[in-house]
């Protein structure tokens, strides 16, 4: 039988100031009072991305923040453990059990159409709380019920989660059968690319010497296992503090700005971010799909929020992750600068226009405003 690897998270600040804020998920966990640490069980041998990060997620929750950990598959082991992860061929939230290799499992998060991981299922449950309690921690007031939270919650899961449940799934970014068909190759390869690439290169390589004391050798694995969770951690945990801290904030900025647009333009084509610019396509693309419509083409903003700073002209993405713009700014003034470009674009103050015409920028708003006038009459 493998020993219990004993591996106690030091949280930060958000511990002690989180933990209301996760009482909820507290007392779904039936803890003892803490009177004992939790154990968690994962399999040994090759790890992957998704329980590395599902193992550093639990130990975001103060009830799991002292959890020992055992890597093993002997079922006599891991029945055992409070809650077990990829591995046991088992999915019961109320056991916690959260293993998605079983035939027939086809679990996926509300409203997203990827089969979820073991990182995937830690996240559906207790992401809320997790999210809570960073909040908290942060000196914000939250529960797993807010809106807010609610909304971190679908907007992490796409952006960092869901990626992982689909390659530990063996789920493609698009549809092979259709990218074959389109005759479309790949220009470069991206396998050494992503997080989960970096977590598998801290497995043993084939050729590596193993030590001759099993337990020996299973203490090696386990430090591997835990210097990956601790990194694709980190990520993680900087993920949920933009998304909570910078991106959250600047949904009612943009929202403002998008209210205030025919001020600009009649059309509302025109954007203008007052101060300085923040993540703003993201809420932008969500207010034009409540409208009904696609509008916006152009975002101004300035460059530093401090007086006199220069201001700056960026096309609206046909989608988010998009190169192509919407409306690019004129053929003719790309790739000059300065009063060369002064020249071409008939206003004074230009800065610069980028050479493939998604940006700009001009040292004044009303010459920035100049330039949009042209651009699309243009």
């Amino acid at each position: 039988m493998l020993r219990p690897l004993l591996f106690r998270r030091a949280l930060t600040t958000t511990t002690t100031l989180g933990t209301m804020a996760a009482e909820s998920a507290a007392k779904r966990l039936k803890t003892d009072g803490g009177s004992s640490s939790l154990l968690i069980g994962t399999h040994n041998g090759h790890f992957h991305a998704d329980e590395a990060l599902a193992v550093h997620m639990l130990r975001r929750l103060p009830a799991y923040a002292n959890s020992t950990l055992v890597r093993t598959r002997d079922p006599a082991v891991l029945a055992t453990c409070h809650t077990v992860v990829d591995v046991g061929g088992e999915y019961d939230a109320a056991r916690h059990r959260y293993d998605h290799h079983q035939r027939g499992f086809a679990t996926t998060f509300p409203d997203r159409p990827t089969k979820l991981s073991s990182a995937g299922l830690v996240f559906l449950h207790f992401g809320r709380a997790i999210i809570a309690q960073r909040l908290a921690g942060a000196g914000a007031s939250a529960t797993e019920d807010d809106a807010q939270v609610r909304l971190l919650h679908a907007k992490i899961y796409q952006s960092f989660v869901e990626a992982l449940d689909a390659h530990d799934n063996g789920i493609a970014v698009y549809d092979p059968a259709a990218v074959a068909a389109a005759g479309l190759a790949k220009r470069f390869s991206d396998g050494g690319f992503g997080l989960g690439a970096m977590v598998g290169r801290l497995n043993p390589s084939w050729n590596e010497p193993a030590a001759a004391d099993p337990a020996e050798a299973q203490r090696r694995e386990d430090a591997r296992f835990l210097t990956a969770s601790q990194r694709i951690g980190e990520e993680f945990d900087r993920e949920v503090d933009y998304y909570a801290s910078a991106w959250l904030p600047a949904r009612a900025v943009v929202q403002d700005a998008f209210a205030r647009r025919a001020e600009h333009d009649p059309d509302g084509r025109v954007l203008v971010l007052d101060g300085q610019s923040v993540p703003w396509k993201d809420h932008l693309y969500t207010l034009e799909q409540d409208e009904g419509r696609s509008s916006v083409l152009y975002v101004l903003y300035q460059e530093k929020p401090e007086p006199g700073a220069k201001w700056r002209i960026q096309c609206v993405p046909e989608s988010k992750d998009s190169f192509v713009s919407r409306k690019p700014l004129p053929e003719a003034w790309r790739g000059f600068r300065d009063a060369e470009l002064d020249a071409i674009a008939g206003v004074e103050g230009c800065v610069f226009v980028h050479a493939a015409g998604f940006i700009g920028g001009n040292a004044t708003f009303d010459g920035a405003k100049v330039m949009v006038a042209k651009a699309l009459a243009a």
